[in-house]
């Protein structure tokens, strides 16, 4: 089973902090299999873990990465804001600290635009909570290009990272583009609740390559240098979601944009 997962920087004013490409998702992950889940990755060679807030197991993925054979400075961890705490994101922030059992995350999101709406004053928070060390670098999920250029326009700084909705039927050039313009990273989630497991174009490539479609779909995130977080509980998907260094093609990779047409 490999364990080299490539990274890319994200954007700090401190200096670049440094994201696995493939990390644990825990979405909908809940109790002792969330916490077994966490620890199982850790100790099978994951480095990055993504949580929330809203997801109600952040004391869960606390317990994983206490009981880990991994120190806390070799794991990156995220958590999210959610959007109805838009107001109180110290106190949000300072109860996710406590139940990961972490003086700081790596990452934190604002979860989904509070009422809708870009809420510069929430980035605002954000931003000095940054500053104040608890997090080390600061981003967005599910906003548009419209509402990251809000933030930017009202506050002069982008997020590091914008997580959205990402598999290969939702691949769109020109917004991975918009993103990189503006020093964006993306981040995806449910990369196989969006993908069609019977596509003849990533069965054929998965044969190709004997690995599984799930496997294909995370190395083309990976080509793309598309941040992805599959969500397990089940020890041998974990595994199985590691080992996805699969050496696609240039024109493998274009035959997978193309079902995002």
């Amino acid at each position: 089973m490999s364990t080299a997962i490539p990274t890319i920087d994200l954007r700090s004013p401190t200096g670049p902090v440094t994201i696995p490409l493939l990390g644990l998702g825990t979405w909908q992950s809940e109790g002792d299999d969330c916490y077994r889940a966490v620890r199982h990755a850790l100790d099978a060679g994951y480095r990055h873990i993504d949580t929330a807030t809203g997801y109600q197991n952040e004391d869960q993925v606390g317990r994983g990465l206490a009981e880990a054979s991994v120190p806390r400075a070799d794991v990156f961890v995220t958590t999210k804001l959610p959007p109805d705490a838009a107001g109180r994101e110290r106190e949000t922030l300072a109860q996710s600290l406590r139940l990961l059992g972490t003086d700081h995350v790596d990452l934190w999101l604002v979860h989904w635009p509070p009422n809708k709406q870009a809420t510069p004053s929430t980035w605002e928070a954000f931003r000095e909570l940054r500053d104040e060390g608890l997090a080390r670098a600061i981003g967005v999920s599910n906003y548009s290009i419209a509402q990251i250029d809000e933030l930017i326009e009202a506050t002069g700084e982008a997020p590091a990272i914008n997580q959205i909705p990402w598999s290969p039927s939702d691949f769109d050039a020109d917004l991975l583009a918009a993103h990189r313009e503006r020093g964006i990273a993306v981040e995806g989630y449910s990369p196989f609740k969006r993908t069609d497991a019977e596509s003849p174009v990533l069965t054929e490539i998965a044969r190709a390559h004997g690995r599984t479609v799930q496997q294909v779909v995370l190395q083309w995130h990976l080509a793309h240098e598309v941040v992805v977080i599959p969500k397990s509980v089940t020890p041998e998907r974990i595994d199985a979601n590691l080992d996805a260094l699969v050496d696609l093609t240039d024109e493998e990779l274009a035959r997978i944009d193309a079902l995002g047409s």
